[in-house]
């Protein structure tokens, strides 16, 4: 009796096991559902630069930041240090360790409590999946869809799953999520002190991170790279230099928010706020323009002037590089007021279209337009146009009255195109914020009276250097070949030539702006400037072969400012922000107007004809078919000019150092004139910018008037060739010499 009992329980417990064993194996074999080893659904956005650096990041529904990252793609080195840290026998174990389980449960009945889990990482993701809690009770439930996992996926899926859902402090989930929130950069790239200090924040995210407790988390890191150095695989070189990195990137405070108005943009367009998407901002060059732009408002607080804004775009994809909406996109008053696409008045910024339709209507730059005092009979009342400074100047050349920005000029150039016209011409360039009839902006559209945005302003001129080709703006990378958007013809690539040569003239913006002016660069660059009645806002734009800047300068709420015009407001911002994009994106080589098709012919000054003796000539450019006929009244009038007057054609008319801009030569007798330098005077200071590299520090080396062989130039003594000299700190003496006049100036150039 006493043995039959025994083995009843003997086979009772054996059937136990049996079955126990079978429901395992039957377990272990279920399929998983389909969700296991999907990607959350509710994975944020992050928008990238386009060299993959984090501008923002939206989070998941549920509130975490969360960014998936295959893992092939994650660095080596952080899959190291959370193997060697969270599971060493990940590879030879089904799942659960038993030495780990063995070993924790001792110690558990020890403490008589949990203080040791021996969670695989297996056993760590189920518990992630959602199976198990950490009890007793859920250590087993964890056991049990560990072992189902392990059987089911392979090791490289497991471990996937575990780096892209292991929380990492700070509402971050998985490993990219954390690299991008804590060192700006991939899981893709991390150096190994980083990929240590990741994986040290595994056991306690919410208690030590980089954010929080720096010292914590650099010890906890300290103890993975000595983890790593037991096994082996690290030289104590590398190590050591792995203790001396930061845990933290230099200046993160949490999440990026880089180009936020741009952002902001980018976000209203998109349909899926999941994934990290690539945008055609260059971060680097944004914070430059950034600098910028908060530069400008400080210096220009003094004449009323609280706000600026800036946009760069690529002119041959038409990507934008940098967008600057304001100066702090977290100030309480109207910090998040964007005026890259906030509508505005543009001043003299949009004669530039009416010149170039102009052109394609039989006008010349050589074309004389009438800048006297005129009253235009208008719907609305009679509208008498004025210049900038008051003043009339008679009959002037085209490429004086545009260069110049004379007023009277451009609206008597609207009146005989039309409104219409011009209206039509703008809207092709992209102006749709002119949404209003041409009997609504009248004449007054010459000026700029009609409303428009930063970007389109810039995208208008883009399309000037695209050859008058308009093309949409771009906010994301295409890969090479991609379309670009349909083009639309705005004007002819010959217009667009010589709108700007013109623009790229400063011998023609002398007359308006004077000798020096923020408009010149040391590379070929079409400029304009434009203001808005009583002051209220300042544009300026250049554009060059490869990029186009647009500025705006002045208050949100239309306050005007003291008396500041597009030249002393937008221009030094202007020219401070083309420098630093040129220093990280070359500026090219703008269009030449020989290569654009025109052709080039002596005209004379006074009537714009062809040139005869007696009247002084220059060199204009024209399309095929509008060549002047010659000008014959001089030479039958046999007329002798003052030398006062050849003397100021010499001095506004020469000396361009611009190739191919449309340099201007006056044809007369050096022995009457008194040679110069213009573009330096005697006594002259000259700072560097800072922020700007040195390689754009430079002065434009002019003279007037040339003698036959021209000007050559000494600076120190030493002969220099070239319009242009890269500034160097000290005391300068540059000297001119033509024929046989000369002239000498020095100049300080501070450290």
């Amino acid at each position: 009796m006493r043995f039959g009992w025994k083995r009843r329980w003997r086979n009772r417990v054996l059937l136990g096991f049996m079955s126990g064993a079978v429901g395992l194996w039957l377990w272990v074999r279920l399929p998983l559902p389909a969700e296991v080893t999907a990607q959350p659904a509710g994975d944020g956005l992050v928008l990238v630069d386009r060299y993959g650096e984090v501008l923002r990041s939206t989070r998941a529904a549920d509130g975490s930041r969360q960014r998936w990252l295959s893992i092939e793609a994650i660095d080596p080195d952080l899959l190291r240090a959370f193997l060697v840290t969270e599971d060493r026998r990940f590879y030879q174990h089904r799942g659960v360790d038993p030495r780990g389980l063995a070993r924790a449960i001792r110690q558990n009945v020890l403490a008589g409590r949990v203080v040791s889990g021996a969670s695989t990482i297996t056993m760590q993701v189920a518990r992630l999946l959602g199976y198990g809690r950490r009890t007793w009770l859920g250590k087993a439930v964890q056991v049990l869809y560990a072992l189902r996992l392990d059987h089911q996926l392979s090791k490289r899926v497991i471990l996937e799953q575990y780096l892209n859902r292991v929380p990492l402090g700070e509402a971050a989930v998985g490993v990219e999520a954390a690299a991008q929130l804590y060192f700006g950069i991939s899981a893709r790239e991390l150096s190994l002190g980083q990929a240590a200090a990741l994986a040290g924040l595994a056991s306690a995210p919410g208690r030590v991170n980089p954010l929080r407790d720096p010292r914590g988390s650099a010890r906890r890191r300290d103890l993975v790279l000595a983890a790593l150095s037991a096994v082996g695989g690290e030289s104590t070189t590398i190590l050591e230099r792995a203790r001396e990195e930061p845990v933290v990137a230099e200046g993160r405070e949490g999440t990026p928010f880089l180009a936020p108005h741009f952002t902001t943009w980018v976000l209203s367009r998109l349909d899926s706020l999941a994934g990290t998407v690539a945008t055609s901002i260059d971060a680097g060059l944004q914070r430059q323009v950034e600098s910028e732009v908060r530069y400008t408002t400080v210096a220009m607080r003094q004449f009323g002037a609280d706000q600026a804004a800036a946009v760069v775009l690529d002119n041959r994809t038409g990507e934008v590089l940098a967008w600057v909406g304001s100066p702090d996109f977290a100030a309480a008053r109207g910090g998040q007021v964007d005026m890259v696409v906030s509508p505005r008045q543009p001043g003299s910024t949009l004669k530039p279209f009416l010149y170039g339709l102009a052109f394609d209507r039989g006008f010349t730059p050589a074309s004389i337009l009438a800048d006297v005092a005129t009253v235009y009979p208008t719907a609305s009342g009679p509208y008498a146009p004025r210049n900038y400074d008051r003043r009339y100047r008679g009959p002037v050349r085209a490429r004086e009255a545009l260069a110049s920005s004379f007023n009277v000029p451009a609206v008597e150039l609207a009146s005989k195109i039309g409104v219409a016209p011009f209206l039509g011409l703008m809207r092709r360039a992209g102006f749709h914020s002119l949404s209003a009839g041409a009997e609504h902006y009248g004449l007054g559209l010459a000026l700029g009276n009609g409303e428009v945005t930063l970007l389109e302003l810039a995208n208008g001129y883009r399309a000037l250097a695209n050859g008058g080709s308009w093309r949409p703006v771009a906010w994301r990378v295409a890969p090479p070949g991609a379309s670009r958007g349909e083009a639309t013809r705005v004007i002819s690539p010959q217009a667009a030539a010589q709108v700007l040569d013109i623009l790229a003239d400063p011998i023609a913006r002398v007359p308006g702006f004077g000798v020096a002016t923020p408009l010149e660069f040391p590379f070929r660059a079409a400029a304009k400037t434009g203001t808005s009645r009583h002051f209220t806002d300042n544009w300026a734009v250049a554009t060059t072969e490869r990029f186009t800047v647009a500025v705006w300068v002045g208050n949100f709420n239309g306050r005007p400012m003291d008396g500041v015009s597009g030249v002393t407001g937008a221009g030094p911002l202007l020219q401070r922000v083309v420098l630093v994009t040129a220093s990280r994106h070359p500026p090219g080589r703008l269009t030449l107007p020989g290569e654009a098709g025109l052709i080039a012919k002596q005209v004379c000054l006074l009537s714009g004809l062809q040139a005869a003796s007696g009247c002084p000539a220059y060199t204009e450019w024209f399309q095929p078919g509008t060549l002047p006929g010659p000008d014959t009244w001089f030479s039958s009038a046999g007329v002798t000019l003052p030398p006062e007057y050849l003397e100021w054609a010499g001095r506004e008319l020469t000396g361009n150092a611009v190739a191919g801009s449309g340099a201007m030569r006056v044809s007369r007798d050096p022995a009457v004139t008194s040679f110069r330098i213009t573009s330096i005077r005697d006594g002259d200071r000259f700072r560097f910018v800072p922020g700007v590299d040195s390689a754009f520090a430079t002065v434009g080396l002019r003279a007037a008037p040339e003698g036959p062989g021209g000007v050559r130039w000494f600076v120190d003594g030493a002969p220099h060739s070239g319009g242009r000299w890269r500034l160097v700190p000290g005391t300068h003496r540059i000297r001119a010499r033509s024929g046989g006049a000369s002239d000498q100036v020095t100049i300080d150039v501070l450290p």
